[in-house]
């Protein structure tokens, strides 16, 4: 951390153009990741009292962009960036995946939170309900809240049902243009490696044949 913070002043000065430095939205996380420290050490000498460090617990919580750091090694891994490029062209698909979520969690929530309304089994306002609609339609059930009254458990069995219906059917969708994008770019670079092998081939004959009609 004292490293990053001794080093971030320093590197726009390394760029030909410093303000394309800030630019690049890696830079403005680390810049984020580093400035609470300094905000809540002003803080801490202000202060009259010692208290000042609970008042910015959000600060202490933006620190941890600097996990974000570590995609900076996508860059680095050819199969990572056609990962990141299959991703981005199936964002349609994950676009309609999470609608049908939300409409599910918002349908089933409000639906449990009437269903157990008097009743003492946790379901004390809608988004209680919300949260044990995504615990149920993504099959993870934690089991801190669940429904006692019958209608509630009838409520609750038509959404587990209805919610791995709701994730297959879209997520087969999704495989198919996941593998359709990932050969696509898999093509992509095969056919570059393959261009750059011919011109360096032919960088070659060109080459020798210079040298055969020097002799």
């Amino acid at each position: 951390s004292s490293g990053i913070n001794a080093e971030w002043p320093l590197r726009p000065g390394s760029w030909p153009k410093p303000w394309l430095f800030f630019k690049n939205v890696l830079n403005v996380l680390d810049l984020l990741a580093i400035l609470p420290f300094y905000i809540e050490l002003i803080a801490m000498f202000t202060s009259e009292s010692g208290a000042a460090g609970d008042k910015f617990v959000v600060l202490r919580i933006c620190r941890t962009s600097r996990v974000v750091r570590i995609f900076r090694f996508i860059r680095h891994s050819k199969e990572l960036i056609v990962v990141m490029k299959v991703i981005a062209g199936a964002a349609r698909e994950f676009v309609l995946l999470s609608l049908l979520i939300a409409i599910f969690v918002l349908l089933f929530g409000t639906l449990m939170y009437y269903a157990e309304l008097g009743r003492d089994s946790g379901f004390d306002s809608i988004l209680l309900g919300c949260w044990w609609s995504i615990v149920t339609v993504t099959t993870v059930g934690y089991g801190d809240l669940y429904p006692q009254s019958p209608v509630g458990r009838l409520i609750g069995s038509v959404a587990v049902v209805l919610g791995i219906v709701i994730l297959a059917l879209p997520m087969t969708v999704i495989v198919s243009k996941f593998n359709e994008s990932y050969g696509a770019e898999k093509r992509k670079a095969e056919k570059k490696t393959l261009a750059k092998i011919r011109a360096r081939a032919g960088l070659a004959i060109e080459k020798e044949a210079a040298e055969d009609g020097k002799v």
